[in-house]
């Protein structure tokens, strides 16, 4: 269940600030996701597809975590978009189907290219993973539609994620990192990174673009409201305008999450 907030600021407002009034966020637990068949077409042997953001059905840019059984592997197939995808659990193989397999785990990242032929195949106890579009609808195509659209995909392990610190905070061993995956990092261009929250870090992500969307890939991070909503793995929080997003890490392990938005953020740890 999507929960969409107004955000209400009264007295004297700065510029700023009524930007901020004017903004809306909404919050999805992974417990709220609703599952259905990402290709129906496979009855039972399809994977299940859970919508976070926009329609994959429609034309809008969307998010969606797809979940696939042990030993999953699929025919070969096209795509009549482009997709990127990121690992939140269990190990994946997403590459041409005469390619030795290459199990990425947990943080890794791939895209798709439209038109071009490739398997998708899953291991582990459990898989699941994010993929987002940036216009639908999401359609699975026979190899016989394949086409050269001159992309070419992209397969990046967890172990090669390049991380360095943010711009205006100190670097060291328990300071947040940030990943810069794909995209134009100017003001009103989309871009996607990830981001690496220490143990024990509380503070804020200020976003200033027009749209900000955010997903949990690993750990577990509190989401500081009046009332503090745990997000675990697959959960999503996002905003239009102007937002501050307030988060604590309390587990002990290193929290990551994907950030798509079309300008710039930054984080603002708490100080004492």
């Amino acid at each position: 269940m999507k929960r969409l907030l107004s955000i209400v600021v009264v007295g004297t407002m700065t510029a700023s600030t009524l930007l901020m009034a004017q903004s809306t966020k909404e919050i999805v637990l992974a417990s709220e996701v609703k599952w259905e068949m990402l290709n129906p077409a496979r009855g039972d042997k399809s994977p299940q597809a859970g919508t976070l953001w926009g329609d994959r059905k429609g034309s809008v840019p969307t998010g969606f975590l797809a979940k696939f059984v042990d030993g999953f592997s699929s025919p070969p197939h096209i795509h009549n978009v482009t997709y990127r995808a990121v690992v939140i659990s269990g190990s994946i193989h997403n590459d041409d189907p005469a390619s030795v397999p290459m199990w990425m785990p947990t943080g890794s990242f791939w895209t798709q290219p439209t038109g071009e032929v490739h398997i998708t195949a899953a291991k582990g106890s459990y898989n699941m993973a994010l993929v987002e579009i940036d216009k639908g609808p999401y359609l699975v195509l026979p190899t016989q539609k394949a086409f050269d659209n001159a992309e070419r995909p992209i397969n990046i392990d967890a172990s090669n994620i390049v991380w360095v610190t943010p711009s205006g905070l100190t670097a060291s061993n328990n300071s947040p990192k940030i990943a810069y995956l794909w995209g134009n990092l100017q003001d009103g261009q989309s871009n996607g990174s990830f981001i690496k929250l220490p143990s024990g870090f509380k503070g804020k992500i200020h976003s200033y673009g027009s749209n900000f969307r955010a997903v949990v890939i690993q750990g577990e991070a509190q989401y500081l409201e009046s009332d503090i909503k745990v997000l675990t793995p697959g959960s999503y929080f996002g905003s239009s305008g102007e937002m501050a997003h307030a988060l604590k890490i309390e587990s002990k392990n290193t929290n990551i999450i994907y950030i798509r938005t079309n300008g710039k953020f930054e984080i603002v740890p708490e100080t004492d």
